[in-house]
């Protein structure tokens, strides 16, 4: 029945009377500026997938996988010597440096922090979290000075992977040879520890 009819009948209408719900844009606003540069913009996105080229992981990926990986990043900012997260936390992604430096680290009993390595822009680390889910991080990651991170969340990035297997394919290797390495480096500095001890 039209509204004149209901009026005719004496119903009113209560829902004219309710306040409006304010419309939302279908997009939100770029209105975050990340240097120079408006988040959202295309000059944005251009440099964004410019510096994920610069990232060993992400290095001859195809343009169309930048921009996937492109849209998920969050960037953040970190003061010198401020934890980017610690030891036993639940791990919530991967961790890109674009700037600056972190510091991967253990608290040992009786001596203090142990830097296990020291991270520079176009590295990554927090990998594990993406392909295990049963351990906690098994380090400290801090900023060594002034730093810029993106971080991949980790149910963003493996939610990408499952919908492009050609992604997750060379994501994967990518991570296992990195992880070879880094085995292979803690294998290294463990013996040369079990050697200096003899003497």
């Amino acid at each position: 029945m039209s509204e004149t009819g209901l009026e005719e009948l004496g119903i009113h209408d209560d829902s004219e009377d309710e306040p409006k719900p304010e419309s939302k844009p279908d997009k939100p606003e770029s209105n975050v500026v990340s240097g120079e540069l408006v988040v959202g913009s295309e000059e944005y996105t251009r440099s964004l997938i410019k510096a994920l080229r610069g990232i060993t992981l992400f290095d001859g990926l195809l343009p169309l996988h930048l921009e996937r990986i492109g849209a998920l990043v969050q960037e953040a900012h970190y003061k010198r010597n401020a934890a980017v997260f610690s030891h036993g936390e639940d791990g919530d992604g991967l961790y890109l440096i674009m700037h600056g430096a972190v510091r991967i680290s253990r608290s040992v009993s009786g001596m203090g922090e142990e830097a296990l390595a020291v991270l520079k822009p176009g590295m990554y680390f927090g990998e594990m979290s993406i392909v295990d889910d049963d351990h906690p991080r098994s380090a400290d990651a801090i900023a060594h000075e002034d730093t810029r991170l993106l971080r991949l969340p980790k149910d963003d990035l493996r939610d990408l992977m499952f919908v492009d297997r050609e992604l997750a394919y060379e994501l994967l290797w990518r991570f296992v040879r990195t992880l070879s390495t880094r085995l292979r480096d803690s294998n290294d500095r463990l013996l040369m520890l079990t050697v200096s001890s003899k003497f």
